[in-house]
């Protein structure tokens, strides 16, 4: 018999992450990812971990790549504008490196923006996170027991490659509550962590954590060495769901919370003769690209949903090559669209 627990999305977060082998907690509070910190700071003393609240976000990454380098398993977490304020310390351990899991629960913005559901960091994660030519794993739930599966999953990621693994949920993921089932399916070998520097007790040399070239040619060598993980990457663990596909003459491509909004539209416009469907990218990076273009073969154009104005958009169309017109509707600034916007537009598609 399955136990399951009605939690919020945040507080899912923060329970697999502990059933994880998490034992390291630096963040900062901001709405509405705050109660991941609350917790924390409950039940990480109680699991022979640390949770500290950072005097600024800056502080709490910089903490996180202190305990990667050292071989923790560990977390932060916060909301958009939190999360800019991290971009340098997540390009430094990047640089290093370094395995750790980050938690965006997006709110509308640019600025303070509002502190309602929004998809607007799509850019910002997939894209340009930090400086450099550098990549994180983003990972994109669609439900609370994803926030705790794609959690677990994430901190295993981060290991196997070497680098900061991303949950990029929003507002309305974070606040909802749903069944959680916490015994988390994951059968991945992970690789020790011998370059950790945890000390040497005298029996190996020392590991030296950095991120800094003076010698181009090495820093040219080290990030061509890092393109080829990001490959194996591409090759190896792109997530995604299709959902009606086989028949569908008009694909909706969209993520997290939206993602169920379409399926809503869709049901919906099936039983008004429209053949829709729904391609979910799970992972965001790396992105399904060939499931996509796979579907211009039976599909007669796509419609991507979006809260935000349209950041996904070119993904879609560079996936599809431009084969199948590529149309859009979403909202922004922490408005969400319903199921019958969603299906006035399959129709207003449908009748073009």
């Amino acid at each position: 018999m399955v136990n399951k627990v009605l939690m919020k999305g945040n507080e899912a977060i923060a329970e697999a992450a502990i059933k994880s082998g998490c034992l390291h907690f630096f963040g900062y509070p901001i709405t509405p990812q705050t109660e991941i910190s609350e917790y924390m700071a409950k039940r990480m003393p109680k699991v022979g971990g640390l949770c500290l609240q950072a005097e600024s976000e800056i502080a709490a990454i910089n903490m996180i790549m202190g305990a990667a380098a050292a071989g923790s398993r560990c977390l932060t977490s916060s909301s958009s504008p939190g999360i800019s304020l991290k971009s340098e310390g997540i390009s430094y351990i990047v640089g290093c490196d370094l395995p750790c899991v980050i938690v965006n629960v997006q709110r509308g913005g640019p600025g303070l923006g509002g502190i309602q559901p929004s998809q607007q960091d799509y850019y910002q994660a997939v894209k340009a996170n930090a400086h450099g030519d550098e990549q994180i794993i983003v990972l994109a739930p669609a439900s609370v027991q994803e926030m705790a599966q794609l959690t677990s999953e994430a901190f295993d990621l981060a290991d196997i490659y070497r680098m900061p693994a991303m949950i990029l949920a929003d507002g309305a993921l974070g606040q909802m509550m749903e069944p959680v089932d916490f015994e988390l399916k994951n059968h991945r070998e992970l690789p020790e962590k011998t370059w950790a520097t945890n000390g040497t007790m005298g029996k190996r040399k020392k590991n030296i954590i950095n991120s800094l070239f003076m010698d181009p040619n090495e820093l040219e060598k080290s990030i061509r060495e890092r393109y080829k993980r990001y490959d194996e990457i591409a090759e190896k663990e792109v997530k995604y769901e299709e959902y009606l596909c086989d028949d569908a003459d008009i694909v909706l491509v969209a993520y997290g919370i939206t993602s169920r909004i379409c399926k809503t539209a869709i049901t919906a416009a099936r039983a008004k003769g429209i053949r829709a469907g729904l391609l979910r990218p799970i992972t965001l990076w790396p992105y399904p690209k060939k499931q996509l273009l796979a579907l211009t073969d039976t599909a007669k154009q796509f419609l991507v949903v979006e809260l935000n104005m349209g950041q996904m958009v070119d993904d879609v169309k560079v996936a599809t090559e431009c084969r199948r017109p590529v149309s859009f509707y979403g909202r922004t600034g922490g408005m969400i669209p319903s199921p019958a916007e969603v299906l006035a537009e399959i129709e207003k598609l449908a009748n073009a």
